[in-house]
């Protein structure tokens, strides 16, 4: 069976979701749970679009991407995103911070769950002109990173 971006979705043994991509190779990008996984069609079930309850979280989110402004921003907000989105949001940023000339920048990671602020600490280490980076001592949930 065929699937379309939008249509309702039975993953085997995991659960119901939404199809939001067809990759290449008859292979699915699906939304289950508000976690995206990649599956193949012999392990999805077409199921009645109406009987799918929608998310409230999944209908509201929005993909964030740092876009480089006029002015020299000093600070990021990675709230709301994947851990993946965050990376490469941050790193984007980093890459613009420096063009411009910045001594140090803000990384807002937020206090609860840890695995953004985790994982931004584990890319920072790997950037060689971060010269040092440490949690302000003002805010838990914000990450200075110095150039």
């Amino acid at each position: 069976m065929s699937f379309e971006p939008g249509d309702a979705v039975h993953v085997r043994a995991i659960g119901k979701g939404v199809v939001r991509d067809v990759r290449n190779n008859g292979r699915f990008l699906v939304d289950v749970a508000g976690r995206s996984i990649v599956t193949t069609a012999d392990q999805l079930t077409a199921i009645d679009a109406s009987r799918v309850k929608p998310r409230p979280a999944a209908a509201k989110r929005h993909v964030h991407e740092y876009a480089p402004s006029s002015h020299p921003s000093m600070s990021i907000d990675l709230h709301g995103l994947t851990v993946d989105e965050a990376i490469e949001a941050m790193t984007a940023f980093l890459n613009d911070a420096l063009l411009r000339g910045a001594a140090e920048v803000r990384i807002i990671h937020g206090r609860s769950g840890g695995r953004i602020k985790t994982s931004v600490h584990a890319q920072l280490k790997r950037v060689p002109s971060v010269r040092s980076y440490s949690i302000d001592p003002e805010n838990a949930g914000v990450t200075i990173a110095r150039f």
